[in-house]
């Protein structure tokens, strides 16, 4: 197996300098909490519920971009697909309480739901009130308990960063994110594998002519491995998956993302949002909400994700709200 370069100056100062690169591209927006992993906004307003979003690097813009007006008010970065350590997510969490205590969206995976309760606990004994709400949408896996926290964690943070704002209470924006979390749901699709940068050394192999259908954003196998179909029939089977999964029917208004899992060109995606629309035009599903580009990835994974979010007119509202990441691209309306 072949090693994947990187253009990177060493693996130790990789998390640090993403970061620092973040910070470069905020112009002052965005700024550093010490020498600690954590991004945090400038403008922190009083008075507002604080939004804590994280988990580990390597799919940049997601978690750490995400910082920023109608988003979180900060984010915690663990090393390469690793979770953040409890002290790490305090300081994010104290850098953000305005005292009406600290919402937590991150991803569903044992470290980070270990660290962050870790963390919660701490903060709690400090006099911060702390609430989670994992993101957790990936079908791919039966027991909704156990589903990873995929793609669908841009609209989740999007509403969560709504809500954040606009509810008087830590509680009120946890049954709004609760609300979000419920109505989501993801498959992803790889050709081609990542890699851990420090070593370069592929996180699965996979045939040529072969495909993983619902594999994790780490490499974790998926639900199925089977030789690479047409374009029209991989979407097919992937809005049949998500559409079983949320009960989908006519009548409903979705948001829908893909999302480039880091090294598929874009004219694969357009090929599967060709396909996509018309299929849920022949449904009667109506797209409320559209995205498409790389907004959770996992290196230079060949592939991509499907995911739909169910709308109320609450949720397409927080979805529609404006937003801005200084640290990666305008997050804004339908379109």
């Amino acid at each position: 197996m072949s090693k994947v370069k990187k253009i990177i100056n060493a693996p130790e100062s990789i998390v640090s300098e993403v970061l620092d690169g973040i910070v470069a591209m905020a112009n002052g927006a965005i700024v550093r909490e010490g020498d600690a992993n954590v991004l945090s906004r400038r403008d922190k307003r009083a008075g507002k519920v604080g939004l804590v979003i994280g988990g580990g690097s390597g799919h940049e813009p997601m978690y750490s971009a995400f910082v920023g007006p109608g988003l979180a008010d900060a984010s915690v970065a663990g090393e390469i697909f690793a979770a953040p350590s409890p002290d790490q997510i305090a300081v994010a969490a104290r850098a953000v309480d305005a005292g009406k205590g600290v919402l937590f969206v991150y991803g569903n995976y044992a470290g980070d739901v270990l660290n962050f309760d870790v963390a919660s606990e701490m903060l709690e004994a400090e006099g911060v009130a702390c609430r989670t709400v994992v993101v957790a949408d990936d079908v791919a896996i039966a027991d909704p308990s156990a589903r990873r926290g995929i793609a669908g964690a841009v609209y989740q943070v999007k509403v969560a960063g709504y809500a954040c704002e606009h509810c008087a209470t830590l509680e009120e924006a946890v049954a709004l994110v609760e609300r979000a979390k419920a109505a989501l749901g993801t498959i992803g699709v790889a050709v081609r594998p990542g890699s851990l940068p420090n070593t370069g050394v592929p996180t699965f192999e996979i045939g040529d002519d072969e495909i993983e259908i619902g594999m994790g954003l780490h490499g974790e196998r998926g639900v199925s491995r089977q030789k690479l179909p047409p374009a029209d029939r991989l979407v097919e089977d992937m809005v049949k998956r998500i559409g079983a999964d949320l009960g989908l029917k006519a009548g409903d208004r979705v948001a829908a993302l893909l999302n480039n899992l880091g090294a598929t060109t874009f004219m694969e995606l357009l090929i599967v949002n060709r396909k996509l629309r018309l299929l849920l035009a022949e449904a009667g599903i109506v797209v409320g909400r559209f995205d498409i580009g790389a907004y959770f990835t996992s290196q230079e994974m060949a592939g991509f994700s499907l995911t739909f979010m169910r709308l109320d007119r609450e949720l397409e509202a927080a979805l529609a709200a404006p937003a801005s990441s200084p640290g990666f691209v305008q997050v804004g309306g339908a379109r």
